[in-house]
C-alpha cells in the first residue's frame, strides 16, 4: 500500500467504510476521483465483505496510486472502522480527514463546500437539518421522525450546538483527532457521531455546518439496526456524565 512520505505531499483524506458495497464502490471512488483529481486520497475500510467489495477496491488500487484499502477480518462496526481511519490519517500526516458514507447517501460535490468551510472550523458537519429544514430524499417517513428526534434529544441532553449531531459526513482538522483520546471512543452508528462531535465541542474546537441533501441508498442494504438506536439512547447520557465529571 502506498504511504509514509508519499502521503505528505495531499492533505486530505477520504475515509469510506465498506461492508458489502461492490455496487456502490466503483462508482463513489471514480466519482471523487473525477472531481478532485489533485486533491485527495481515498482511503476503503472493508469489514471482510462476502460480496467482494474488498476485491474490487483492490482492482481500482493496483492502478490509481491514490487508492488506499484495509481490510479487516470480520464486521466490527462503523465506529472502529472510522477510529481505525483516523490513526491511519495522523499517522500519515494528513491535515483534513473526511467521513462519507458508501452508498452514495452523501453527495461527493458537497466535499468541496465542506473543505471551504474548514477554513473558519475545526470541524463541519454536512447537515440534514439546517434552518429548521429537512433535505432528506427518498426516506420512509418513519426513518425521518426517528433520525430528527435523535437530533433532537441529543441536543436537550447534551446542549450540543448542532443541528444534525447523527449526521455521519464530515471533515476534522488532524487537530481535533489528535485532541481526542482515541482509545476511550467506544461507540457505534448514530452514537459515534454524536460521540465525536460532542467531544471535539467539549474540549473547545470550532464547528461549522454546511447544508448538504442526504439521499437514501437506491440499491443495497442499510447497516442501521435497533442495537445502534438503543446505544444513541444512552450513549448521550453517559457523555453528559463524562463532561460533568471532567473526564472527556
Amino acid at each position: 500500500m502506498p504511504g509514509g512520505d508519499s502521503d505528505a505531499a495531499v492533505t486530505t483524506l477520504v475515509i469510506i467504510p465498506t461492508y458489502n458495497e461492490s455496487d456502490n464502490i466503483e462508482r463513489l471512488i471514480e466519482s471523487i476521483l473525477r472531481l478532485y483529481p489533485d486533491d485527495m486520497h481515498i482511503l476503503v475500510i472493508d469489514d471482510n465483505s462476502p460480496d467482494g467489495t474488498a476485491q474490487l477496491v483492490a482492482g481500482i488500487a493496483g492502478k490509481e496510486p491514490r487508492i488506499r484499502l484495509l481490510t479487516r477480518e470480520r464486521k466490527l462496526g462503523l465506529g472502529t472502522a472510522y477510529l481505525l481511519g483516523f490513526r491511519y490519517a495522523l499517522d500519515h500526516g494528513y491535515r483534513l480527514i473526511i467521513e462519507i458514507d458508501a452508498d452514495f447517501s452523501h453527495d461527493p460535490e458537497s466535499i468541496r463546500p465542506m473543505i471551504c468551510a474548514m477554513n473558519d472550523a475545526d470541524l463541519v458537519i454536512g447537515s440534514r437539518y439546517m434552518n429548521n429544514t429537512v433535505n432528506v430524499v427518498n426516506w420512509p417517513l418513519s426513518r425521518l421522525v426517528l433520525s430528527k428526534s435523535a437530533s433532537i434529544y441529543t441536543r436537550l441532553v447534551t446542549g450540543l450546538p448542532v443541528s444534525d449531531p447523527t449526521g455521519g459526513f464530515k471533515c476534522f482538522s488532524a487537530k481535533v483527532l489528535t485532541a481526542i483520546d482515541l482509545d476511550r471512543v467506544h461507540s457505534q452508528g448514530y452514537s459515534f457521531q454524536i460521540e465525536m462531535t460532542y467531544r471535539a465541542w467539549k474540549k473547545g474546537f470550532r464547528i461549522a455546518e454546511i447544508p448538504i441533501v442526504f439521499t437514501d441508498r437506491t440499491v443495497g442494504k442499510s447497516k442501521m439496526t435497533r442495537k445502534n438506536i438503543f446505544e444513541a439512547v444512552w450513549m448521550v447520557w453517559w457523555l453528559k456524565i463524562l463532561s460533568l465529571g471532567g473526564r472527556l
